[in-house]
C-alpha cells in the first residue's frame, strides 16, 4: 500500500489510524532516511494508543519503553549502533513487549523478530511517500483492517 503524506499532520493521521487498528502483537520495522518522519510516525502512534507526557526519541538510548493496551510498546532506534550484538544487552529477550517500533532495523540485522509490517518512507517533494508492507499475516490483516477502517480517507494514494 503506498500512500502520499503532504505534511507531518498526514504522517501524524497515519500514526492514528495504524494505532486504531493494529492487532495485539505486532513488530513493526520503520524505514527511511534521516528526516524521512519515522519518529513523527512512531510518535503519532504511541500518542493515540494513550502514551501520556513526553515521547523521547530513542537515538541515545536505543530503546524507550511505554505503556499501553494490552503490554508494553517498545520504540528502538538503532541508528547509533555498530554490530546487531549489542541488542544482547537492552534486555529485548524479556517478551513482555506487544507492539515493537523499529527505527533503522537494517541495523539489527538477524537479531532482530521477523517484522510484521514495514514501513518505508520517503522525502516525496514537499511531503513524504509511505509504503506499508505486510510481512506476515498479522501483517496482511493489519493492513485488511486498516483499508476498511475508513482511517485513510483525505491522504491521497501514492
Amino acid at each position: 500500500m503506498r500512500m502520499l503524506l503532504p505534511d507531518s499532520g498526514a504522517t501524524e493521521a497515519l500514526g492514528r489510524a495504524l494505532a486504531a487498528t493494529r492487532p495485539p502483537l505486532a513488530m513493526v520495522h520503520l524505514q527511511g532516511d534521516l528526516g524521512a518522519g519515522k519518529s513523527t510516525l512512531a510518535r503519532a502512534l504511541l500518542r493515540a494508543l494513550g502514551v501520556q507526557g513526553p515521547i523521547r526519541s530513542p537515538t541515545y538510548t536505543l530503546v524507550e519503553r511505554y505503556p499501553v493496551p494490552g503490554g508494553e510498546a517498545w520504540h528502538l532506534d538503532l541508528y547509533r549502533i555498530g554490530d546487531a550484538a549489542e541488542l544482547d544487552f537492552l534486555g529485548l529477550d524479556e517478551g513482555s513487549a506487544c507492539l515493537w517500533l523499529v527505527e533503522w532495523p537494517e541495523r539489527g540485522a538477524a537479531a532482530l523478530p521477523a517484522p510484521d509490517l514495514r514501513i518505508r518512507l520517503a522525502q516525496a517533494g514537499d511531503g513524504r511517500e509511505a509504503r506499508l508492507e505486510p510481512e506476515s499475516g498479522a501483517g496482511r490483516d493489519w493492513l485488511a483492517a486498516l483499508e476498511k477502517s475508513g482511517r485513510l480517507q483525505g491522504l491521497p494514494a501514492g
